[in-house]
C-alpha cells in the first residue's frame, strides 16, 4: 500500500497468517502463473526456516465465468472439470517442491459465507441489489478504492458520478467501476447456481477471497500475495468487500511478485509461448526442479526473461551444486545420509559458511542473490566446521525448495515422461484400462512408475 519494505512479524506474535491467491482451475497452469506460487512458497520456507510459524491459506476458485464455459464447452459437469484441473495442478506443484497450503478452501465449499458477507455489506450500505437479481459493490461508499493501485483520482470521481457496473468477473484494467458480488442467474450459467435471498445466481470472482481470507485468518491478517496482475481490480475490490463488510486492517503486507517473460515476448496464446511442466519436460526435456531454479534465478520485483538457455543453465548449476554438496557430506562424514528433514532445519540451525546466503533471503527476499552467496559458500565450505556447514547447505537448500539431482541416477527421457504423465492423466479420470496399458508401455522401454501421495517417481528397471 506505501510501497516500503516492512519487517513481516505475526500480527498475533504467535503465526503469521498468510493468504495466497490460488488458481483458477480451467485449464493446466503455465509457468508464468507457477513464478507467483513458487515464489509464494519461497517466502514461506524462508519465514519457516528462520523460526516463524505459519498459516498459509491458499483458494481454489471454482466457479467463474472461465471455468462455466469450458466445463460446457467439455461437455462436463463444473465439479468433474474442475477437480479434474485441481488434481493436474496439485500434481505440478508437487513436482515442484512447493509446501501444501496449511489450508486450501475452494470458492463452491464456501457459498453461504459470500452470501453472509453480501448481506452484510448490503446493510451497512456499501452494497446494492440491481433489477437482475444481481449485487453490486457502491465504490462511492469506500473513499479508500484505488490506494493499493494507486488509480487516478480524476478517474475514481468519474466512475462515481457515472455509476458504471462491471458485471464480469475480469473487466478491463481502465474500468473504475461498481462490481458484481453476486450474480444472477443467466441462460449461459447452465445448471451451475445456487439459492440466495436476491434470487437463483451465483458469487462474482472477487468475493470468494474475501469471504475465505476473513473466515480462516480473521479480520487483520499479516500478508497477502498474487501475481502483479491481481492488484487491480481483484485486491483493490477485495480491500474495499473486507473492510467494509468485517472492519479491521484487512492485509497488513502485500507481496506481488512480477511476471516472466518468454523469449523476451509476452506470454499469449497467440505465440505459443504458454508453457506448462509437461510442456518443458516433453521439449527440451527439462525437469521440474530446472524450472523451479530459472523461476527464483531473479529478484522478485524484477521481470524474468524464461529461455531453453536459461533451462540449460539451471540444469548446469544443479548439478554443480550437488557435486559439491557430495564433497560437503565426505568432509562431515555424512556421505550418503540423508539431509536434516525440512521440519528439524525449522526448529533453527548454525549455518555457518552459508550464513551469507540466508540474509540474503532475509533481505526482501533475494532470492537471485542468495543463489550467489549459495555458490560463495560451497567454495569455501571447508573452512571451519564441515557438520555445520553441511547442516547449513541444506538450510539453505530448504528455503530455496531446491532438491538437487542425483548424479548417479539417469534421467527419464521425454517419451518416458510424456508416457507417464498420459498414465496419470489417465488415473485421474478413472481410467484404469488406459492407466495400466501406458504402465505397460513404460517397462517395454525400461522404466517403472512409482505412485506417492504426491505425486509419481520413475525408476529404470
Amino acid at each position: 500500500m506505501t510501497r516500503e519494505t516492512r519487517e513481516l512479524k505475526p500480527v498475533d506474535g504467535k503465526t503469521l497468517g498468510y493468504y495466497c491467491c490460488g488458481p483458477t482451475v480451467y485449464g493446466p497452469t503455465h509457468v508464468g502463473n507457477f513464478r507467483t506460487f513458487v515464489l509464494q512458497d519461497v517466502l514461506r520456507r524462508v519465514l519457516e526456516v528462520g523460526g516463524t510459524r505459519t498459516k498459509h491459506v491458499r483458494n481454489v476458485t471454482d466457479v467463474d465465468d472461465k471455468t462455466i464455459r469450458d466445463s460446457q464447452s467439455a461437455g462436463e459437469s463444473l465439479e468433474e472439470f474442475t477437480q479434474r484441473w485441481t488434481a493436474r495442478f496439485h500434481e505440478d506443484c508437487a513436482k515442484l517442491n512447493c509446501l501444501k497450503p496449511h489450508v486450501e478452501p475452494t470458492a463452491v465449499g464456501h457459498i453461504p459465507e459470500q452470501i453472509t458477507m453480501t448481506e452484510a455489506l448490503i446493510e451497512k450500505g456499501h452494497a446494492y441489489p440491481s433489477e437482475d437479481g444481481s449485487v453490486y459493490f457502491k465504490i462511492s461508499s469506500f473513499r479508500e478504492y484505488g490506494k493499493l493501485a494507486r488509480l487516478d483520482q480524476q478517474d475514481l470521481e468519474l466512475g462515481r458520478t457515472q455509476n458504471q457496473r462491471a458485471n464480469a468477473d475480469e473487466y478491463e484494467k481502465d474500468s473504475v467501476s461498481d462490481f458484481v458480488l453476486w450474480k444472477g442467474r443467466r441462460p449461459e450459467d447452465g445448471d451451475n447456481y445456487w439459492e440466495s435471498p436476491w434470487g437463483e445466481g451465483r458469487p462474482g470472482w472477487h468475493l470468494e477471497c474475501s469471504a475465505m481470507s476473513y473466515k480462516y485468518l480473521g479480520e487483520t491478517f499479516d500478508l497477502h500475495s498474487g501475481g502483479e496482475d491481481l492488484k487491480f481490480p481483484h485486491h483493490e475490490n477485495e480491500i474495499a468487500q473486507s473492510r467494509c463488510a468485517c472492519g479491521g486492517e484487512f492485509a497488513r503486507n502485500w507481496f506481488h511478485p512480477r511476471f516472466l517473460l518468454v523469449d523476451g515476448e509476452k506470454m499469449s496464446k497467440s505465440l505459443n509461448n504458454l508453457y506448462t511442466l509437461k510442456d518443458l519436460a516433453q521439449d527440451p526435456g527439462a525437469t521440474p526442479m530446472e524450472v523451479r531454479y530459472l523461476l527464483i534465478s531473479a529478484h522478485h520485483q524484477k521481470q524474468l526473461n524464461f529461455t531453453f538457455d536459461g533451462l540449460h543453465s539451471a540444469r548446469e548449476a544443479l548439478a554443480k551444486l550437488a557435486r559439491a554438496g557430495k564433497e560437503l557430506a565426505r568432509a562431515a562424514g555424512k556421505a550418503g545420509v540423508e539431509p536434516p528433514a525440512y521440519r528439524e532445519l525449522c526448529k533453527g540451525v548454525e549455518p555457518g559458511v552459508f550464513a551469507p546466503a540466508l540474509e540474503a533471503l532475509n533481505d526482501d527476499l533475494n532470492t537471485a542473490e542468495a543463489l550467489g552467496q549459495l555458490f560463495k559458500g560451497t567454495r569455501a565450505a571447508m573452512e571451519g566446521d564441515p557438520l555445520v556447514n553441511w547442516v547449513g547447505f541444506h538450510a539453505v537448500l530448504a528455503a530455496l525448495g531446491l532438491i538437487l539431482p542425483d548424479l548417479e541416477r539417469p534421467q527419464a527421457p521425454p517419451e518416458v515422461v510424456d508416457l507417464a504423465e498420459k498414465r496419470q492423466e489417465a488415473r485421474a479420470a478413472r481410467d484404469w484400462a488406459a492407466a495400466d496399458a501406458a504402465r505397460d508401455s513404460l517397462k517395454v522401454l525400461g522404466w517403472t512408475v512409482k505412485d506417492g501421495q504426491d505425486g509419481y517417481e520413475l525408476e529404470p528397471l
